[in-house]
């Protein structure tokens, strides 16, 4: 794209008042967001006074970057632009870290809070239900945990949640709750949910406040609106100062995200919410084949919950889109493998190939034939900063600056092993450390010791240099210096954490370490493809959303599987049924060059085959624009079913 279109220009040049931009799939938002604020900046606006605002780690950075490269280049702006006067590029999370840093004291806090992942708040939620005596067998506790992340999204407190709570579960899940909070409470931490509840009570609570952040940002920017949920769009309303500068970009018909609590009322209700709004379609589609999107179209058209637009591209025509029929899911697997390394061999970068399911289970059968057949690929969703080592090293960071957080206490203290039991920590935890033998608690201060010399190194050291000497002063490098194959691997991971802290030295010593602390709990799925090893990409659906291929698989287009159907359902709702043809809509565009849709006849599910119908999906799709082919292989193979969410 050399220049911009007729569209894109007018999203770029209207400045003021509330501006809503649907952009279709590949109509060039993320460059229309860059322009518009390299546009601002132009016409005079402070660069820090831009807030932009989106989803993922890797939008921001790539956003973030864009900018940067435009104004860097920008003959046209008065000199110098100072490197330290920038806009705000951020992902919702971490404008809340922001946000919260700048004001801990007002919650309770010190800047130095921790951020609960994942496993850290089921680890709360586990003890919290052991304090309320409920039987992890009766209430599983990832299911008390989504409960509660849903509330928080959707703007609940705890107090509030418990004084409508209605019948027996949500009753425990108000006992359990008080508990979780009372946790988070002492060991000076925050959920990944809090992060954004707490910003906007803060907001909303706090006139001054919000006074303040209308003065530091007079223009916002929001990517991605159509996935905001109640919770980010009250903090959007708040940041939002009396003139009403406030530009989102978003499209309802990639809204695939109600189980996280996005709401697709927010981007259709948009000129409701702010009168006077000027609304901008971008149609023109820079990314697939007119065979691509005619299909793309076909299928989205049934929706009736969308703002309506139809994409076109003056891209050349295309394939038509390729319909695999296997007999069994291990056949669908050997058919992708081997049309996957055809197109490799006849020039195609591997990087280039996308292998897209509905449901995480699928990825197994695929991963077995691409090992066989020595295709490399990467699966998306095996996060980094999600290993072991890693985060054993994070938590000596964290319980450096935070001695409150008892969770990452908890985890290290014995790692490497320091001959400190079970009785130890449940002690130390309880506050009766002075009752330890005195052989006990010199180890116990010992440990101290090592968190006092990292904080000290923390606090004065480029965080590179920092992490070098955590990593050696803990003991782990040695530890798995003299260990197995598998702590090589391990050794290199934590070595490659080395890298990602240099990306931070240009900061200050403690800045750069809350930053990395900080993307390091908010990373996605798709951090780790900034990588981007030359392999085939197997992820979900819901993982691809935002990327794009030049070819792309679409696996399992069976009837209740895509679209899936919960096994408890007699029938889909038209809602569950509209999200997911947007689910399908969001894996076609994908595409650049060519599509492959996918099904098997036969597919294991829970140790039981079932025969399919293909997914109705396939039927959306004018059948000119569809060749068919077999996989001629005998039934075979089983598999479980687990759904990526």
């Amino acid at each position: 794209m050399s220049i911009l279109n007729s569209e894109q220009q007018r999203a770029i040049e209207t400045i003021n008042g509330p501006v809503l931009i649907i952009a279709g799939a590949g109509s060039g938002k993320t460059r229309v967001i860059t322009h518009r604020i390299q546009n601002l900046i132009r016409k005079g606006v402070a660069p820090h006074t831009i807030l932009a605002i989106t989803f993922t780690n890797k939008a921001a950075k790539e956003m973030r970057e864009r900018v940067h490269t435009l104004l860097a280049e920008d003959g046209a702006l008065n000199r110098p632009v100072s490197m330290n006067d920038r806009p705000f590029v951020s992902t919702f999370h971490a404008l809340g870290v922001h946000i919260i840093r700048e004001n801990a004291t007002l919650l309770g806090l010190t800047r130095h809070f921790t951020i609960y992942d994942r496993s850290d708040s089921r680890r709360a939620i586990k003890d919290a239900m052991a304090k309320c005596s409920v039987d992890p067998k009766q209430f599983e506790p990832g299911m008390i945990l989504n409960l509660i992340s849903r509330a928080k999204g959707d703007g609940k407190t705890f107090l509030e949640y418990k004084d409508f709570a209605k019948g027996y579960t949500e009753e425990i899940v108000a006992q359990i709750w008080e508990k979780y909070d009372a946790i988070l409470a002492k060991e000076k931490s925050l959920d990944f949910d809090d992060l954004l509840l707490k910003t906007a009570k803060l907001l909303s609570e706090n006139k001054t406040l919000r006074e303040h952040y209308h003065s530091v940002w007079k223009y916002v920017h929001i990517d991605e609106y159509q996935d905001t949920n109640h919770v980010q769009y009250q903090i959007a309303k708040y940041l939002i100062g009396e003139e009403k500068n406030i530009c989102v970009v978003g499209d309802a018909d990639q809204n695939i995200y109600s189980w996280r609590g996005a709401t697709i009322e927010n981007i259709l209700n948009f000129e409701k919410d702010y009168p006077h709004t000027t609304i901008i379609t971008l149609e023109k589609n820079y990314r697939s084949t007119k065979t691509i999107l005619t299909a793309a179209n076909n299928v989205i058209e049934l929706n009736t919950l969308r703002k309506k637009k139809t994409l076109y591209t003056d891209n050349d025509k295309g394939d038509k889109i390729t319909m695999i029929a296997s007999y069994t899911e291990l056949d669908e697997a050997r058919s992708i493998a081997d049309t996957a390394r055809d197109i490799i061999e006849k020039g195609t970068s591997a990087r280039q190939i996308a292998i897209l399911y509905r449901a995480n289970f699928q990825s197994r059968a695929i991963e077995e034939a691409f090992i066989k057949k020595n295709i490399p690929y990467q699966l998306v969703g095996i996060r980094f900063f999600e290993r072991k080592e890693i985060k054993d090293i994070l938590s000596y960071i964290r319980a450096a600056l935070n001695p409150e957080s008892t969770t990452d206490m908890t985890r290290i203290i014995n790692m490497p092993a320091r001959g400190i039991g079970k009785v130890t920590i449940a002690k130390i935890v309880a506050g009766q450390e002075s009752t330890l033998p005195s052989a006990t608690r010199e180890k116990v201060a010992q440990f101290r010791r090592i968190l006092s010399d990292i904080h000290a190194e923390l606090i004065s050291k480029k965080p590179s240099e920092s992490m070098r000497f955590v990593i050696q002063e803990t003991g782990i490098e040695k530890l798995l210096r003299n260990g197995d194959a598998e702590d090589e691997e391990r050794l290199l991971n934590i070595q490659e954490l080395v890298s990602v802290a240099a990306q931070y030295d240009h900061l200050a010593p403690e800045e750069g370490i809350e930053s990395l602390l900080s993307n390091a709990a908010l990373a996605s799925d798709q951090d780790d493809l900034q990588k981007d090893e030359d392999a085939v990409k197997l992820m979900t659906v819901h993982a691809s959303k935002g990327l794009e291929f030049e070819y792309v698989f679409i696996a399992g287009l069976e009837q209740d599987l895509f679209p899936f159907k919960h096994i408890d359902e007699a029938e889909m709702s038209q809602a569950e049924e509209e999200e997911e043809r947007r689910l399908f809509y969001v894996a076609l565009t994908r595409a650049k060059k060519k599509v492959y849709l996918s099904h098997t006849i036969i597919r294991t599910v829970y140790g039981s085959q079932r025969v399919n119908n293909p997914s109705e999906f396939i039927g959306n799709i004018h059948k000119d624009l569809i060749e068919e082919t077999s996989a001629q292989q005998k039934p075979s193979g089983a598999k479980a079913l687990f759904i990526d969410f």
